[in-house]
């Protein structure tokens, strides 16, 4: 079957953010650059703020495509690119010129619009557009000419209706994952940050600390293994069945079962002493410090990436708590003066 694809212009109107500078705050109205966009929705961890006043002043009352309204279609443009964000009523934030912004024309219906640049066919395109760019960066030109195929407005309502009863059936699942995150969290804090385990009143206690438990440090845990990225110049290490860790992957995960690269046999044969299995801990230690995740398959990490392979797997939850609860001292340990965190094995 053939299909007619049409480029996206003919469908919505295409800006982006504010290209000059605003001061950030520690509160106020949520500003968002592309690294706030994410495949699973809005990245919510670091998140800059403006003051009211400079949000009045860029943003509100434009006739241009500056202010995102509802409906509108928001992603990142630089660096974490191709990740659409559909824009809730309410919502409210100034988008930075790392965001690029789409309006939906009347021949296209924006929830349409939305599944379909998340679909496996679109991105493919962005993938395509972006090897040819410099420093992976989409012009709006770039993206204007991005192909998309669009039946009639009934077919449109059908299709959209459909993929949308997934959609809400995935959110609520995540809202489960996230209740069940919650609960084991507080959980851990009650046996093993206050203490109130189990018959704890029958415990002895020195120094705050049950008498029989001890104090042992991670690598008494487990061995600890620091990736490494094999050369990028061999293209026979890549692509292949072994999963390649790295930072991105792991946001917002407890487990990764999708990783973006992946390598060889010959490529994992490469980084013998960097081999993690399935189940180990992974923290990142370089930049974005305190990152965790667990592994799911044999594989490696890069150099942003320390892992834990325990030696007993039944502590492997209690150890993920016990590690999250680190990443307050992971920042600190890693604040070597620099812009990022950085901190060794």
């Amino acid at each position: 079957m053939i299909t007619n694809f049409k480029k996206l212009k003919e469908f919505c109107l295409i800006g982006d953010g504010i290209h000059t500078s605003i001061k950030r705050q520690s509160s106020g109205v949520q500003y968002f650059t592309s690294k706030n966009f994410k495949p699973d929705g809005l990245d919510l961890s670091k998140v800059d703020y403006i003051s009211e006043s400079d949000y009045e002043k860029n943003f509100v009352g434009k006739s241009s495509l500056l202010k995102p309204m509802s409906q509108d279609i928001v992603f990142g443009i630089i660096g974490s690119i191709g990740t659409p964000y559909l824009v809730r009523t309410k919502d409210r934030f100034g988008i930075s010129s790392s965001v690029a912004i789409l309006r939906s024309k009347e021949n296209i219906l924006p929830k349409y619009l939305y599944l379909y640049m998340n679909s496996n066919i679109f991105q493919s395109a962005v993938d395509v557009m972006k090897s040819g760019s410099a420093q992976g960066f989409l012009s709006l030109q770039m993206i204007g000419n991005l192909p998309i195929t669009v039946p009639s407005l009934d077919r449109q309502k059908k299709i959209a209706g459909i993929l949308a009863t997934y959609d809400d059936l995935i959110d609520i699942n995540k809202e489960r994952i996230n209740i069940l995150e919650r609960m084991a969290t507080e959980i851990y804090t009650e046996w093993f940050v206050r203490f109130r385990f189990p018959n704890w009143q029958q415990s002895n206690f020195k120094k705050g600390m049950p008498t029989d438990w001890s104090e042992v440090s991670l690598n008494g845990l487990g061995k600890i293994t620091t990736g490494k990225t094999p050369s990028l110049k061999v293209s026979a290490y890549h692509d292949g069945e072994y999963p390649f860790y790295k930072t991105p992957d792991m946001h917002d995960k407890v487990f990764v079962f999708d990783t973006e690269d992946s390598l060889t046999e010959y490529g994992l044969s490469s980084q013998k002493s960097q081999i993690i299995e399935e189940n180990s801990i992974m923290v990142t230690c370089i930049g974005t410090g305190g990152v965790i995740a667990i592994s799911t398959k044999k594989g490696c990490t890069n150099q942003q990436i320390n892992s834990i392979s325990l030696y007993d797997e039944d502590l492997l939850y209690w150890a993920l708590f016990t590690i999250k609860r680190l990443k307050p001292q992971i920042e600190l340990f890693g604040a070597t003066g620099t812009t990022m965190t950085n901190l060794s094995k």
